[in-house]
């Protein structure tokens, strides 16, 4: 035995005086059972069944373990795991589509951020790791190499293009391989947000991913283009309120479920287009001069205090565009209506929405009929309060009382009031 593992067994806890690069296979079995094992049952693991992850070998100084055994004896972790110990999981072992070490490290680490700062469940977690996984099989086959950290670490010498150029060929690869475009989408939700929380950590410069939402067509819904838009439920909305984390996120399921804006309307959504300044009798208002349907004006009956605070920030930032959604990119002034979607997307997933709503997946414009739905409910209460009203002048209807006896104001001050309670039912907490 060599002189550096009878230190290590001497004193197994001081990992660091270890000179793993000179211990043959035979020395590294010993250490895995006299440094390793016992720092698997501390943490209450069982070394005999319980594979330690890459993150765990890391987090105990045992990084030079994984490097020896790559540079120095041709294999990962895992094949000396199980075919140099000869040991088996009691649990299933997630089997990655990539063995390099920077990258697996980043996944995880990922992916721990999701499960202990978001507070996803275990089998939304397990949704992400496949759908990174999925990316990452395309990104090896079209680049020949699972090496996905190196082309865009901060220390990079690759250039930024060819970065970019790789990322878009795994998913010219999965646009191929994939028939559904919600499937699409939630794959590249997945992989942006990775990037993105590379970025945050200071291990990227770049996210690859950014811009492909408006290279490919996804739009299209899994059910064919005819399908009538389901309805968001009241408990869907106040999940999906929830769920928000920031103000951005509040304003999204307001301008989309509050306000009934389509996704285009809410990426565009301006400073200029608010009118708050009204008499007291009258409702503020988003102007839109160019809509859909021709010029129009939507009610802010929900949502001011969220709107106000949101201004306030805005304000207070000497780059600030005016845009209540501004994209993150230098080159663009307001986010993407795809970006709408998968910021839908990815709440739509923290809040616990069912995959499918009446065989549709949840999608920004559920958010819109929410609205629609929610105002037709509050003309049939107007209708029903003004019955006994009909009955006692002889009228043939309430439509008649409405639409003959009522004044416009006075009608649409009833709408107004039923709306936002039904509104206020959806958003807050009861």
């Amino acid at each position: 035995m060599s002189e550096s593992l009878s230190a290590a067994g001497r004193d197994w806890e001081d990992v660091d005086d270890i000179s793993w690069t000179l211990l043959d296979l035979d020395e590294l079995v010993e250490v895995y059972w006299t440094v390793v094992s016992p720092l698997l049952e501390a943490d209450g693991l069982d070394p005999q069944h319980e594979k330690p992850t890459h993150q765990w070998l890391r987090s105990h100084g045992l990084r030079p373990l994984l490097y020896a055994l790559r540079e120095y004896h041709d294999r990962t972790f895992t094949q000396f795991w199980t075919e140099t110990l000869g040991l088996e999981s009691s649990t299933a072992v997630y089997e990655w589509a990539t063995e390099d070490e920077q990258t697996l490290e980043a996944v995880e680490s990922f992916l721990s951020s999701r499960r202990e700062r978001k507070g996803l469940a275990e089998s939304s977690v397990e949704t992400l790791r496949y759908r990174l996984n999925r990316y990452i099989e395309a990104y090896r086959a079209e680049n020949d190499t699972d090496d996905l950290v190196t082309p865009i670490a901060r220390e990079s010498d690759v250039p930024v293009y060819k970065a970019v150029d790789a990322c878009w060929a795994a998913f010219d690869r999965l646009h191929a391989e994939l028939d559904s475009p919600q499937t699409k989408r939630r794959v590249h939700l997945a992989v942006s947000n990775w990037y993105a929380h590379l970025i945050r950590r200071k291990w990227a410069k770049v996210n690859p991913a950014d811009g492909l939402d408006d290279e490919f067509d996804w739009s299209r819904s899994d059910s064919g283009e005819n399908t009538d838009t389901p309805c968001l439920s009241s408990a869907h909305v106040k999940a999906l309120y929830s769920a928000a984390d920031d103000h951005e996120e509040r304003l999204l399921v307001l301008a989309l479920c509050a306000w009934g804006l389509r996704p285009n309307e809410v990426a565009k959504l301006h400073v200029d287009q608010f009118v708050l300044d009204v008499p007291d009798d009258d409702i503020p208002y988003i102007d839109f001069r160019q809509r859909k349907n021709g010029p129009g004006e939507v009610s802010l009956l929900y949502g001011r205090a969220e709107l106000n605070r949101r201004l306030a920030a805005g304000a207070d930032s000497e780059n600030w565009n005016g845009y209540l959604f501004p994209s993150p990119h230098a080159s663009r002034r307001h986010i993407s209506r795809w970006t709408v979607w998968n910021r839908f997307t990815d709440l739509a997933e923290r809040a616990g929405l069912p995959d499918e709503i009446d065989g549709v997946s949840p999608a920004p414009k559920m958010g819109r009929r929410f609205w629609y739905d929610a105002y037709s409910a509050s003309l049939d209460v107007v209708l029903g309060s003004l019955d006994e009203i009909a009955a006692e002048q002889g009228s043939s209807s309430a439509e008649v009382v409405l639409q003959n006896y009522l004044s416009d104001s006075r009608t649409r001050h009833l709408r107004r009031e039923y709306m936002r309670e039904q509104l206020a039912a959806a958003f807050e907490n009861q």
